[in-house]
């Protein structure tokens, strides 16, 4: 799967850990700024401009089947500047659980959709990916606490629920993060950040998968060597998963047999990355440590998301 590596331009700078990048019709870019707290629009020219103050650590997000843009928010994050790049810290000191917002692009109404799953406070929304019924599968990336790790799970909404609560498919997840689905929509991804392993599920119906081996926290994909921490995902036309990589910094390329390419970029904060453009070959990348928005041509179409904008 030889990959030609992209030449990516800085499109925005300044950024405050920028994650969650959306890319819109329009040519512009909506992503998160996890430690302003804000969604901003980016537009083709590089201009910044605030859509919404929404508060805590919006993550992921993703346009659903109604326009609006849903957002995992992990309640806040603590960051330190080291060596001239942003370093996250965990949760921040004022954290307390963390929520699904759907902002209504056109009247900036913000309202909380998800609080909790199976009964239980969500600890940290990550990442989220709609599926062709309207529903969203999302991920609790659970939290490092001075006492331990707090485990994280797999989620789903259902489309048209009532109350906040989702759906709790898989727990005892380390710390999963990106979510995605593969074209055909039987397939789930979740990156695991700690353990550096894409794993996924075989999709039995919305909000439901099919048991894994027993013992694994999922179907192994691949596990990256040594320390690599694997951030937020997209999928390509083909199938292939790209995982924005943290440490060695990059993307990293998975076939769903497994095998692994990795694209290295001038961060080594790389969380997250979006398609568009009209041939879906555009790519825009969250360089975080850095605070920049990038573009670059892919070599292969990114596959088109259930809904957007």
């Amino acid at each position: 799967m030889q990959h030609q590596p992209p030449t990516p331009e800085i499109i925005c700078d300044g950024l405050g850990f920028p994650e969650g990048p959306v890319a819109l019709a329009d040519g512009s870019v909506l992503l998160m700024e996890i430690e302003h707290g804000t969604v901003s629009r980016v537009s083709p020219d590089g201009r910044r401009s605030i859509v919404k103050e929404v508060g805590g650590g919006p993550n992921g997000a993703a346009i659903g089947p109604d326009g609006a843009l849903y957002i995992c928010n992990n309640g806040g994050m603590a960051f330190a500047l080291v060596d001239g790049l942003k370093i996250p810290q965990g949760p921040s000191a004022d954290h307390t659980h963390g929520w699904v917002q759907r902002l209504d692009l056109d009247s900036g109404e913000l309202t909380v959709v998800v609080e909790s799953a199976g009964g239980q406070p969500l600890i940290a929304p990550n990442d989220l990916v709609f599926d062709k019924s309207g529903g969203f599968w999302f991920t609790d990336h659970g939290s490092r606490t001075e006492h331990g790790m707090r485990f994280g799970a797999l989620c789903y909404m259902p489309s048209r629920a009532g109350g906040c609560d989702a759906i709790r498919v898989r727990d005892g997840l380390m710390s999963p993060n990106g979510v995605g689905l593969s074209p055909d929509g039987l397939t789930l991804y979740v990156a695991d950040t700690w353990t550096g392993r894409l794993l996924s599920f075989e999709v039995a119906g919305p909000g439901r998968v099919a048991e894994p081996p027993p013992f694994h926290p999922g179907n192994i994909v691949a596990t990256l060597p040594g320390f690599q921490l694997l951030d937020s995902l997209a999928v390509e036309a083909d199938g292939h998963v790209c995982v924005g990589t943290l440490v060695n910094g990059g993307i990293t390329i998975f076939s769903p047999s497994g095998d692994t390419e990795h694209v290295a970029l001038p961060d080594m904060l790389v969380t997250n990355l979006c398609f568009g453009g009209p041939d879906m070959q555009d790519v825009w990348l969250t360089c975080s440590g850095s605070g920049t928005l990038r573009k670059a041509r892919w070599s292969r179409p990114g596959l088109p998301l259930a809904f957007g904008r």
